[in-house]
């Protein structure tokens, strides 16, 4: 039986079944993305969108979509549905009666007599995406067409009708190739076993994406259809559909390799399957290089912050393989040594190396063998700090960090709205300082040499002076989100669970107490660590309306999940093994959720309000990374506990 399904009811509603999603990505950096019933509601939809080299590596939609018709006895039924202004034409999803999600996605259909399915599988190594069609039951032979949408262009854009098009194919093994415009690679379209294919120009003008249109986004496109493919099926029948952006493969070979990757996939059999699977989904290897994408379907790739953050996460406490940790770490250093050595507009970013090095001892390696790898490059990083270095962040006499660009977001709260920074921040941020002295201590900790003593024990000396006096707010209880020359800026933010949730923290137990007592009753969610206070008047708790709206929303109500792995650190440190019934309700709710949004993945924000619905990309490597990470201090307080038994 299928971990999650869908039943026709919820299918049928539009309402519901546009809402939920199905990602499927390739290793390559390409991806499959639409909503359950198969019909685009975003820009980034696409049956097929791969990276271009040629254009910085950056996706492009090339196949949009794929309309399926069947015909009996003359009589035709459309299974495609698109979106035109408000109406749906066609809707074909009137004729869907069953959705499986795993192990890969399948649309069950249902007219009279017919039963028909449609399987997707993305190849994990390649930019190919198969379909196999299969006529499970009919009362006579079926003549199955398949239409083509076709986009090119950038996931971000929308296309329309223009004359630089070149709409015109060549013909290859079981199928036909496209390439509407200069620089981009064929699209090889193939069958299994011979089709007809009927060449018929034209653009399907106005297609328009629901989500797009309730953003208030730019969301109609002309998309160019070049005709259909044309076969005849009879009962029991399948055929194997593949749209490719690489080398034309053989058509004889495309059954097999659908039964081939469907059963490397496997059964999703536990919610921690589904993880993992997520988990390995987010890291990419394209021409023998992994990173970490941040999330699909249009968050970036090997960014800095985002990949420290989740390294540990997928590639230690999701897949166990410390070698594929250090292979994207090693990546990820050689690929910013600009932002690691020299300017960031992400100020606490490159300290949160340390971070990741002390998980990856936690975890079980060696110390003294980390530190000769990558101790000189946390060094570095500190030295890019001291005065004179940094044009955004530099150290003070008091040994704190004082970060400020005028106009910029110096930090992991970076939106923008009409060009002016909706979080700035400028001055001390308590995060940011945090994070200096963790890694100072880190450092001083793991390095032997004198020289380095001296020199950084009165750093360390004057941040353990200067910290606690600096953020804390004994009326009020809790640390300031940031200081500058007007003070103490008490905004209740998470910010402050850095200073209390690291290995080397640089406040006291008391403050900690307090600080966590205040998390819990305004920040801590089911669904993630709120942004902002519900008391602060800024605050925002819903994610909807305008850009402007859901920007000011992004950072000053939204719950993020992420978050919640620092503050169960914290939450561990001070109840040990009490805490994990509480840990696990609190990694529970995103399983209930796995049927919203993302089908399957995990969702970057929630709402800050109840019942917290899902936003942003559909799957996040920090979500994802978060969940594993709590899962893995759960087991260690639980094995802990039961030794000491």
């Amino acid at each position: 039986m299928a971990f999650l399904k869908f039943n026709k009811s919820e299918l049928v509603n539009l309402g519901y079944s546009l809402r939920r999603e199905i990602i499927l990505p390739s290793k390559t950096g390409a991806y499959c993305n639409t909503s359950i019933v198969t019909c685009n509601t975003r820009r980034y939809h696409g049956l097929l969108s791969v990276p271009i080299d040629a254009f910085g590596s950056f996706r492009y939609v090339l196949l949009s979509s794929l309309d399926e018709s069947l015909t009996l006895r003359s009589k035709r039924f459309n299974l495609g549905i698109h979106c035109y202004g408000d109406v749906y034409e066609p809707r074909g999803h009137k004729y869907i009666v069953d959705f499986d999600a795993d192990p890969v996605p399948k649309v069950t259909y249902k007219i009279g007599e017919i039963v028909f399915t449609k399987e997707l599988v993305m190849a994990p190594d390649q930019n190919q995406l198969l379909l196999q069609y299969t006529l499970v039951s009919a009362p006579a032979k079926v003549r199955l067409s398949l239409k083509p949408f076709l986009a090119f262009r950038r996931v971000h854009d929308l296309t329309h009708e223009n004359s630089a098009a070149r709409t015109g194919y060549q013909e290859i093994p079981g199928g036909v190739a496209f390439n509407l415009y200069e620089g981009f690679p064929d699209l090889n379209l193939q069958m299994s076993r011979k089709a007809e294919f009927g060449y018929s120009p034209c653009w399907y003008k106005n297609i328009t994406y629901s989500d797009e249109m309730r953003r208030g986004f730019d969301c109609r496109e002309d998309l160019f259809v070049p005709g259909s493919f044309e076969i005849d099926l009879s009962a029991g029948e399948s055929v194997v559909f593949s749209a490719s952006a690489d080398a034309p493969v053989a058509p004889a070979g495309l059954k097999r390799r659908f039964a081939a990757l469907l059963d490397r996939i496997g059964p999703i059999t536990s919610f921690h399957d589904q993880l993992v699977r997520s988990a390995d989904s987010l890291i990419r290897n394209s021409h023998g290089r992994k990173q970490i994408v941040a999330g699909y379907s249009w968050l970036l790739t090997g960014l800095l912050r985002e990949t420290l953050c989740s390294l540990p996460g997928l590639t230690l406490y999701g897949k166990n393989d410390p070698k594929e940790f250090e292979e994207i770490l090693d990546n990820l250093i050689e690929d910013n040594a600009e932002r690691f050595y020299h300017r960031t507009t992400q100020v606490e970013a490159p300290l949160m190396l340390a971070v990741v090095l002390q998980q990856y001892i936690a975890f079980g390696a060696s110390a003294k063998k980390v530190w000769a790898k990558y101790g000189k490059v946390l060094s570095d990083v500190l030295d890019s700090y001291l005065p004179g270095r940094r044009q955004e962040v530099t150290m003070h006499p008091n040994g704190l960090l004082w970060a400020q660009m005028d106009g910029v977001a110096l930090s992991w709260m970076n939106t923008y709205a009409y060009g002016r920074a909706i979080t700035e921040r400028a001055g001390y941020q308590v995060e940011t300082n945090a994070l200096w002295y963790n890694a100072i201590c880190l450092a001083l900790s793991l390095e032997k040499g004198k020289e380095f003593a001296r020199k950084w024990t009165p750093v360390k000396e004057l941040i353990e002076k200067n910290y606690q006096p600096t953020f804390w707010n004994q009326d009020l209880g809790f640390l300031a989100d940031y200081v500058d020359g007007y003070g103490q800026h008490m905004e209740l933010r998470p910010n402050q669970l850095w200073p209390v949730s690291l290995d080397f923290k640089p406040v006291s137990d008391e403050v900690i107490s307090e600080v966590m007592r205040v998390v819990n009753a305004e920040l801590v969610t089911r669904r993630g660590v709120r942004s902002l206070s519900p008391r602060d008047v800024r605050y925002k708790g819903v994610y909807e309306g305008t850009q402007l709206e859901r920007d000011e929303a992004y950072y000053n109500g939204c719950a993020f999940p992420y978050l919640l792995s620092q503050y169960c650190y914290a939450s561990f440190n001070m109840m040990g093994e009490g805490f994990i019934k509480r840990a696990e309700w609190l990694t529970e709710g995103f399983y209930e959720d796995l049927s919203k949004h993302g089908v399957g993945s995990f969702s970057e924000l929630y709402d800050g309000d109840p019942p917290h619905e899902a936003h942003g990309a559909i799957s996040s490597a920090l979500t994802v990374a978060a969940l594993l990470n709590i899962n893995w201090l759960i087991n260690k307080y639980r094995e802990e506990s039961s030794c000491v038994y």
